[in-house]
């Protein structure tokens, strides 16, 4: 792994925003795999779920917690002290972190948590558009109800960057350290560039609306609705200095079909990476956007390292 930027998108599952719906790859279709999961009938209790690893990982309990109404997923794989969340990209839910939960449990003892975000996996669908206000609140609210309030690593993926972002400029004393794996950045939202998306993307919102029901068409056309207004105003998100974070890059990145996208995504990546000595820019060779699927292997290594750097 070399130290540069750089990344890369699967369009079947990226949903992070508009952005990487349609510039990398031609074509929407977006992560559906899983939408079709109904309302989950387990109660907010803790109930015993199969654990995302092997056989012999430790047990994982799902939590449903109420926030505002609906409930929101919780898998929890019991450590001590010490607390790592695992937040997916756009479309994704827990299941994307399968292969790393169980080895990250053993290596670091801390309590691994990764979570459903509303109208995926197990957790409620809340309609109307995607807002990353309501995405954090959901997580606080499931890290609240846990009992967890500091000494978190929180790593994000994707459309998750936005979610970390926002939770670390809110909350900084909640997080000792961060990896952000081929994550969106506020430095790339510039107004050039949410122009750009919003124009690129227009034919398949278009088209995902003749279909509103079908479930990656809802993910894609609630990610459009605000996409303009929510972007600029992530544009001017500020990481906190306090906060150490990785930054990781695919090689792909999720423009691949875009050479002056996917330029601008390194450089947005490397910017955040170069306004505090506590972050450190790791390019992932050979990888494609899904880094967290395609090398769990190398993701690992990062939230190890991490880790171990804050404990």
């Amino acid at each position: 792994m070399s130290r540069t930027p750089r990344m890369s998108r699967s369009t079947s599952r990226v949903l992070s925003s508009l952005a990487l719906l349609a510039l990398g790859a031609g074509g929407i279709t977006a992560c559906s795999d899983n939408d079709s999961a109904s309302s989950p009938t387990a109660s907010s209790s803790a109930t015993s779920a199969a654990s995302p690893g092997s056989a012999n990982a430790a047990e994982t309990k799902l939590h449903m917690v109420d926030n505002g109404g609906h409930r929101v997923a919780f898998y929890v794989t019991q450590g001590n002290g010490s607390t790592i969340v695992l937040d997916s990209g756009g479309g994704e839910y827990s299941t994307q972190w399968k292969d790393i939960v169980p080895k990250l449990h053993a290596a670091t003892g801390a309590t691994v948590i990764t979570y459903d975000r509303a109208g995926l996996g197990k957790s409620d669908v809340v309609p109307g558009a995607w807002k990353v206000q309501s995405a954090v609140s959901d997580l606080k609210a499931g890290l609240k109800q846990l009992g967890i309030a500091k000494d978190v690593t929180l790593v994000a993926h994707s459309q998750a960057g936005e979610i970390a972002n926002y939770l670390a400029q809110d909350n900084p004393e909640m997080l000792s350290g961060a990896v952000l794996v081929d994550a969106n950045l506020p430095q790339f939202f510039t107004d050039e560039e949410i122009s750009r998306l919003v124009a690129g993307t227009q034919p398949d919102v278009d088209a995902a609306k003749k279909d509103p029901e079908k479930p990656e068409n809802r993910q894609l056309i609630s990610t459009a609705e605000g996409f303009a207004a929510a972007h600029k105003a992530f544009h001017k998100v500020t990481w906190p200095t306090a906060v150490p974070a990785t930054v990781m890059v695919s090689e792909k990145t999720p423009f691949a079909g875009s050479p002056e996208d996917a330029q601008r995504w390194r450089d947005a990546a490397a910017s955040f990476a170069r306004q505090a000595p506590n972050r450190t820019l790791v390019t992932a060779k050979g990888t494609s956007h899904e880094l967290p699927t395609d090398r769990p292997d190398l993701v690992l290594k990062e939230i190890e390292a991490m880790f171990a750097a804050q404990h």
